[in-house]
Order: structure tokens, then sequence, then C-alpha cells
């Protein structure tokens, strides 16, 4: 029987196409004008052209071996691109920004943290010895821009390369998974909301850098779930599943996650149920780990 001419595309790819497709559809109920409804239909279009041009540049099939045709810049180009896809992602959820907000659920959140940042002494705790862990804080909150190219030199360094697809359908269950709830929980960050109450008492140079980035580049659409939270979590299961040898991986990618969990609560990033949400949903990405198992027998997709 001759062989199909329909590039074989991976599970993380067809994760993204399928996500990408939820989001169009999901706009028809929250774009004001309606109108506009053609850009994220665009965008899905362009993803998936972009994914298959891709798999046809590169092997058909899920392997670890690189065929001596194909250029290795491309093949590198394809393990990278999720990368591209998910900021993609995150700028599309700006489109989803509710013209007027009464911020109902930030009023139910806040009480939570002022509990936990008060009555448990959480920003005394963080701040009782002085700027180290304030900074340290703001620095894991600042390196989540670098958890996915981090984690593709783990696999790379540690010769993973043909477990890529185990890595990203554990973040981009995390990730695009926080994403996807985001027009449903339409709300702003603590820092904005309630700008004058409970912020950190020490602000640092990175700080500041965090609070320009946010301020400058961040969307507006929703902060819950906290896709910083989820995404680094996921990041640390994915690694944990793909490089299972070296434990330690994961294991410091998980100590890194709930690091991040801490910075968004105390930097006023996030609420508290932003960050426990972020967790859940990393919580999904290890089901997914194991169902994509599963569903082709081994790890090595």
């Amino acid at each position: 029987m001759p062989q199909s001419r329909v590039p074989r595309l991976r599970s993380s790819e067809q994760f993204v196409i399928v996500y990408f497709t939820y989001v169009a559809i999901t706009a028809a109920w929250f774009f004001s004008p309606v109108t506009e409804i053609w850009k994220p239909w665009a965008l899905a279009a362009a993803i998936a052209a972009t994914i298959h041009l891709l798999s046809r540049k590169t092997s058909p099939s899920i392997s670890p071996s690189i065929s001596p045709s194909i250029s290795p810049s491309i093949s590198v180009l394809r393990d990278f691109a999720p990368a591209a896809f998910t900021l993609a992602a995150y700028r599309e959820m700006n489109w989803f920004t509710p013209a007027t907000r009464d911020h109902h659920l930030e009023r139910v959140w806040i009480v939570w943290d002022r509990w936990l940042l008060h009555d448990l002494h959480l920003r005394a705790a963080i701040e009782s010895v002085g700027a180290l862990l304030p900074s340290y804080f703001e620095i894991c909150y600042a390196l989540v821009y670098a958890v996915a190219p981090a984690s593709i030199a783990f696999l790379f360094a540690n010769h993973r390369r043909d477990r890529m697809n185990t890595f990203w359908i554990a973040y981009l269950t995390g990730t695009l998974g926080a994403y996807a709830l985001f027009p449903f929980f339409p709300s702003e960050p603590p820092r904005i909301v309630f700008p004058t109450a409970d912020f950190p008492n020490i602000v640092t140079d990175v700080r500041r850098f965090n609070l320009w980035i946010v301020g400058g580049y961040g969307i507006h659409s929703s902060v819950f779930p906290s896709a910083h939270v989820s995404s680094a979590l996921s990041s640390a299961w994915g690694l944990g599943a793909a490089i299972p040898d070296r434990p330690w991986i994961g294991r410091l990618m998980a100590f890194y996650g709930v690091s991040v969990a801490i910075a968004t609560i105390y930097g006023r990033y996030h609420y508290a149920a932003d960050a426990v949400a972020g967790i859940a949903i990393s919580c999904v990405a290890v089901a997914a780990v194991h169902l994509d198992r599963r569903r082709f027998g081994c790890h090595k997709c």
C-alpha cells in the first residue's frame, strides 16, 4: 500500500490547532462588534497552515531520527514553534477584553488574599529578611517568560529531543488551558483594582522591571487562572515525564513553579484564587501526558 502523502502531525500540534479553533468558535459569544470575529478565524487558519507546512518540511512520522534530506534548521524550528504559537495565543486573549467591568470577582478574591497576606502574615514573612526574598520572588516572576526555551534546552542537553512532544503536551495543556478560560472570567489584577492597598513594602529594581513589562505588554482580558503558575508547573510535569532518569530537573522546575505562585500573590500580579486555579490546570496537564502515552503506546513522539 503506498504511503500517505498527508504528513503526520504530532499530538501537541493537533492540540494547538484544536485550541485556536475553539477560541475562534468561542469568539462568537464574546466579540463586540461581531464583525471582528474574522480575526480569530484568520489566526487559527494561519497557525494551522504553519503547522502543516513545518510538518511537510520535516519527517512525516513521529520519530527520534532526522532524515539526512531534512534541513536541521527546519526540524529545530518545528521543535520550537509551539513557543511562538503560545505567544500568539496570549496576545489573542487581549481581543476578549470586555468594554465594561464591575469587578465582582475581584471583590471576592481580595478577601482571601488579605487573609493570606495579613492574617497569616505572608507578606511580613517574605519581607522579614529585607530585600532578599522579595528580589527572589520578583526574579522568579520575571523568568516565567523563559520557561519554555529553558525546558527545551534541558531536553536537548539530555539528548531527549525524541520526547519533545511529551513536554509540549504538558506545557500546552497547562498554558493554553488557562488561556481558554480567560473569556469566562473577565478580571483585572489586584495592583490595578486595588492600587493603594496590600502592595509590597519593599520595591526592588526587578519589581520595577516586572511592572514595566506587565504595564506595557500585558493583556487586559483576565487574570484567572494564572497562566504564569500553570505554565511553570506544567513544564515541571512535562520535563519529569520526558526526562524520567533525571528527576531532579522536574523537581527543580516544580520548586520554581511554587515560587512563581507565591510571587504572583505577593507582588499583586494575581489573586490567590488565580494561583490555585493555575495549579489545578497544571494537574490536567499530567492527565494529558498519560492519555497521550496511552494513545501512542510510548512517549517518543
